[in-house]
């Protein structure tokens, strides 16, 4: 059984702000933090553990059997796990399936919002208003006119957005976000504004590949699931698809959930305090349990979102009464 705390890697895009050092105690220098990577293995920012070691030297030393039984023909590791400050718009862009991400050197991305925060009359783009051709998004790109035709949802603290492959989407000013995908960073930018990047010049656009991979309809909103209250604790189902599945607890009391062999676990702190196993646990901090690590006790007043790869038909086999 192994429960790692894990420090994330902090990046500071442009469109980034301050929340996540003031409210999340993201330490770093930098004036803005765009994104903290919570769970992350990859050449361009990976997470270290309590030990010292990256994420990736933890899961080499011990086998990649810590991965589960899910991940054993995932070529590279499967989840990225961010929280993401928007003190700025987002640029409008789009994402490729598996098929298209192969066949141009890139990877497939499927991803999801969970909202933790957000300021008055906060919005995200995803979708189009109405179903179109690529003939009048191509046009309204040339034009400038995007934002015309997207459509544009007001948030709220707990919404749930599903975002797959070919949605059109962005992220917009005052929302704060935890973000979990496969693990990709191949996006299609649209749209930015016609602000400028930190080189002072436009930030390059994706046009050709994101007429290629968009869906030009309206947004289907995923499933939602109602919470199910226990003794002490509720849990929620997020989102649950082939890549992951989310689930999230609020817990008043404890709380024991059950890690089996088939997928590791992410659990991403919300809100509150509490003790997992031997460690302290606070808002915005993170932790890897390795796959098959058996009973896993939760104490005090928290919120908290627990990813494992793949779809999980059955989340009330997380929770051990």
């Amino acid at each position: 059984m192994s429960v790692v705390r894990l420090y994330p890697e902090l990046k500071d895009h442009i469109w980034g702000g301050t929340r996540l050092r003031t409210q999340f105690g993201k330490h770093t220098d930098l004036d803005k933090v765009s994104e903290s990577w919570e769970l992350a293995c990859r050449s361009d920012g990976n997470c270290r553990t309590e030990n010292g070691c990256t994420l990736w030297e933890h899961i080499q030393s011990k086998g990649r059997q810590v991965l589960g039984t899910d991940c054993e023909n995932c070529k590279d590791f499967p989840i990225l796990i961010k929280l993401i400050d928007a003190e700025d718009d987002l640029s409008v862009q789009v994402h490729p399936d598996d098929e298209y991400a192969a066949a141009h050197a890139g990877q497939g991305k499927t991803e999801m919002w969970y909202v933790i925060d957000c300021k008055p009359d906060s919005s995200i783009v995803i979708g189009f208003k109405e179903n179109t051709d690529k003939q009048h998004f191509e046009q309204a790109i040339k034009n400038n006119t995007v934002m015309q035709i997207v459509n544009k949802v007001k948030v709220s603290r707990g919404d749930v957005f599903f975002v797959p492959p070919g949605t059109l989407h962005a992220i917009g000013k005052g929302v704060l976000v935890a973000e979990i995908q496969q693990n990709s960073n191949t996006t299609y930018r649209v749209y930015d504004y016609g602000r400028l990047g930190k080189d002072g010049k436009p930030r390059e656009l994706h046009i050709q590949n994101a007429l290629d991979v968009t869906k030009t309809v309206p947004w289907t909103p995923a499933p939602r699931y109602d919470a199910v209250k226990c003794g002490g604790y509720e849990y929620t189902v997020l989102v649950r698809c082939e890549y992951f599945t989310a689930v999230k607890f609020d817990v008043a009391d404890s709380v024991s959930i059950c890690i089996d062999q088939r997928s590791f676990a992410h659990l991403l702190m919300l809100d509150g305090s509490a003790r997992i196993q031997d460690h302290n646990a606070n808002k915005g901090e993170s932790f890897f349990i390795d796959a098959a690590s058996g009973t896993i006790r939760i104490d005090g007043r928290c919120s908290f979102i627990l990813t494992r790869c793949g779809c999980e038909e059955r989340t009330d086999t997380l929770v051990k009464e």
